[in-house]
C-alpha cells in the first residue's frame, strides 16, 4: 500500500515536471535594440550603446536574464551596469521562448539620431531681467515670424547671440519661441562632432529638414565656436570642415528656409570663422547685469528659495559685480542655501552669503590663474 502511494506520488511529480517543461522552448537568438531610461531625467542622460565584444555581452546578458520567458516587442531591463536601462526585443527565435545558456544575443547599433533639448515653456521675453538691447532686437524676429510674407527678403534669418556665459542667451531663445508659440530645436554644437566623417554634416541637414517640416520654427545652436572656429584655431577642434560647409549651405538658404530662424550662440565671437560669421545679419550682445538688474535677479530667485532669507540684500548686490544671472543663482544663492542646510538652519544668513562669495572668488581666481598654464 505504501509502495503504491510512493509510486503514485512519483508519477504525479513526474507529470508536473513534464507539464512545466512542455512549453519550455529555448530561445536560440535574441535581437535587442537599446532604448534608454523609461523616465526622462535632468541628471541621467541615456547613453549610446555600442557592443564591442559580443562574447562578453552574451555572458553578461545570460547572467541577469537566464530563465526569462520573452517575446517579440517586449522590453527587458538592465540591472547591472546601467540599472533600469531598457532594451526592446526586436526579434526572438523562436518567439515566446526562454533565455538559456545556449541563447545567442545581437544588439543593433544605435542610429546617429539628432539630439535636441527639451524646452522650458514657462517664461516669456519680459520675464528675462536686463538685456534691454537684446530683447529689443529680438522683437524684430517676433514680427517677422508672425507675418513672414510681409517682410520676405528683408527679414533676419541668421542671428548671433554673443556674450559671457550665464547672461541669458539660451533663455532668450527659449522665451522667443514661447512668445510666438512656435517649435524651437536646440542643440549644442559639440554634439555635432561625430565619430565618423559625415556624421556632423548629416545631423546639420537633418536638423534643417525637421525645421522645414515644422515651420515657422527657431533653430538654436549653442557653443557654435565648437565647430566654426577661425582656421588658425582649427587644430583645437580637429577637422570639422564638412560640418561647417553643411551649416553654411543651410544658412545660405539654398533650400526653402522661409519662416526658419537660425540663432547661434557663442562666448567668443572673435574666434569664429569669417565665412560663418558673415552669414549673420544680426549680432546681439549679452552683457553682465548692472546693480539694479542684479537686485531684481536676487529678488526673483529669493521667492523660490526653500529657506527664509535674512541677509543684507543691498550688501550682496554690491559685492556681486561682474557676476552673471546664472552665477548669482548657482554660485551665490545655491552655495549659501546648501551651507545653511548643512548647519541645520531655517534661514540663509549673512554668514552663508559671505561663505558663498569667498568660494566664488576662489573659483574665479583659480580659473584665471590656470587658464594659460
Amino acid at each position: 500500500m505504501n509502495n503504491n502511494r510512493m509510486d503514485s506520488r512519483y508519477l504525479n511529480e513526474n507529470q508536473i515536471r513534464q507539464e512545466l517543461n512542455k512549453d519550455r522552448v529555448e530561445a536560440k537568438l535574441v535581437v535587442l535594440e537599446a532604448v534608454g531610461y523609461p523616465i526622462e531625467s535632468t541628471f541621467i542622460e541615456s547613453p549610446d550603446i555600442k557592443v564591442t565584444n559580443k562574447e562578453l555581452f552574451e555572458i553578461y546578458a545570460k547572467e541577469q536574464w537566464n530563465g526569462y520567458r520573452i517575446h517579440k516587442h517586449q522590453y527587458i531591463f538592465d540591472q547591472k551596469i546601467l540599472p533600469d536601462f531598457a532594451f526592446r526585443i526586436v526579434e526572438v527565435r523562436p518567439d515566446n521562448s526562454i533565455i538559456t545558456n545556449n541563447t545567442s544575443f545581437l544588439v543593433l547599433p544605435t542610429e546617429n539620431k539628432l539630439k535636441t533639448a527639451s524646452v522650458n515653456r514657462k517664461y516669456k521675453i519680459d520675464d528675462i531681467v536686463g538685456q534691454k538691447k537684446a530683447k529689443s532686437k529680438t522683437r524684430i524676429i517676433t514680427r517677422y515670424l508672425k507675418d513672414p510674407q510681409k517682410f520676405k527678403g528683408w527679414a533676419p534669418k541668421n542671428i548671433l547671440f554673443y556674450g559671457l556665459p550665464g547672461t541669458g542667451k539660451t533663455m532668450l531663445a527659449q522665451a522667443l519661441a514661447n512668445e510666438l508659440d512656435v517649435p524651437i530645436m536646440m542643440i549644442k554644437a559639440t554634439l555635432l562632432i561625430g565619430d565618423h566623417v559625415g556624421d556632423g554634416a548629416n545631423q546639420i541637414h537633418e536638423l534643417y529638414k525637421q525645421a522645414r517640416k515644422t515651420k515657422p520654427c527657431v533653430i538654436f545652436i549653442d557653443e557654435i565656436d565648437a565647430i566654426a572656429l577661425e582656421r588658425k584655431y582649427q587644430s583645437l577642434r580637429g577637422d570639422v570642415t564638412e560640418i561647417v560647409n553643411a551649416l553654411l549651405t543651410e544658412m545660405g538658404g539654398i533650400e526653402d528656409n522661409e519662416s526658419v530662424i537660425t540663432i547661434c550662440a557663442t562666448n567668443n565671437p572673435e574666434m569664429l570663422d569669417y565665412a560663418v560669421r558673415s552669414r549673420f545679419e544680426e549680432e546681439i550682445e549679452f552683457t553682465l547685469p548692472d546693480v539694479d538688474e542684479r537686485r531684481e535677479i536676487f529678488l526673483n530667485y529669493m521667492k523660490t528659495l526653500p529657506l527664509d532669507c535674512r541677509f543684507d540684500l543691498e550688501n550682496v548686490v554690491l559685492k556681486t559685480n561682474k557676476l552673471s544671472g546664472r552665477d548669482i543663482k548657482e554660485k551665490i544663492l545655491k552655495t549659501a542655501l546648501h551651507r545653511a542646510i548643512s548647519e541645520d538652519k531655517d534661514f540663509i544668513s549673512d554668514d552663508d552669503i559671505n561663505y558663498a562669495l569667498i568660494e566664488c572668488h576662489k573659483e574665479v581666481k583659480i580659473t584665471s590663474d590656470t587658464m594659460f598654464t
